[in-house]
């Protein structure tokens, strides 16, 4: 089964990179209110029980995907 990490930098952290994108689309007249620039990664587990996909690829993002301190992950089932 094949799993999607959306990983993303938590709010209260500064993300450069997002707001390099924010810059850009500014100054090329496509303004937006914010911009986010993260990770996507997706895993294909071996489980076909969706619980038990999902606490695999769980505890594989919180093993080594993503970091506490400055991101935030969300999973989600693909195809």
């Amino acid at each position: 089964m094949k799993i999607g990490v959306k990983i993303l930098p938590r709010n209260e952290v500064l993300d450069t990179q997002g707001r390099a994108v924010e810059g850009t689309l500014k100054a090329h007249g496509r303004a937006v209110n914010q911009a986010r620039v993260g990770k996507y990664v997706q895993l294909d587990v071996a489980e076909t029980d969706q619980a038990k996909a999902l606490a695999k690829a769980k505890e594989i993002a919180e093993f080594v995907l993503y970091n506490p301190l400055i991101e935030t992950f969300e999973l989600e089932v693909v195809g």
